[in-house]
């Protein structure tokens, strides 16, 4: 029988803007994997990179204080620019097809804006102190 994992620390789960950037992680792996050997760093990194934003998202949620979620969002939102860098670049080198950047800058897009909604959401519940640090007492 499997045991159903439901806490309030997996809560990020439920994130649109977190499931999407687990996708393009998936995705940046199905497209860089097939790097010849010779750009097999720049692959890794780039998929690093991509995976950076999920755990970013994800660690934030994770902390208790709107100030640090704030701020591990805008580290994904870096990461975010990094990764598009990343598939400028190989597109401009031709190392991508242009219907893998398409598919990439697609997803990279709605992940970009995602967290750009989520910290405008957050960053006016700050202003209007709707935030409440401490775990919800039972």
């Amino acid at each position: 029988m499997l045991m159903e994992r439901k806490n309030i620390n997996r809560g990020f789960k439920k994130l649109r803007v977190w499931q999407d950037a687990v996708y393009l992680y998936v995705l940046a792996c199905e497209i860089f994997c097939n790097f010849p050997f010779e750009l097999k760093k720049v692959a890794a990194n780039s998929i690093d990179v991509a995976h950076s934003i999920s755990r970013n998202i994800s660690e934030g949620y994770c902390r208790r204080s709107l100030k640090e979620y704030l701020n591990y969002l805008n580290i994904a939102l870096g990461s975010c620019g990094e990764f598009h860098s990343c598939c400028e670049s190989f597109k401009l080198a031709s190392q991508i097809a242009d219907m893998e950047y398409e598919n990439l800058d697609q997803l990279h897009y709605k992940v970009e804006n995602g967290l750009l909604k989520l910290i405008e959401s957050l960053q006016k519940k700050q202003a209007e102190g709707e935030w409440e640090d401490k775990l919800p007492s039972k």
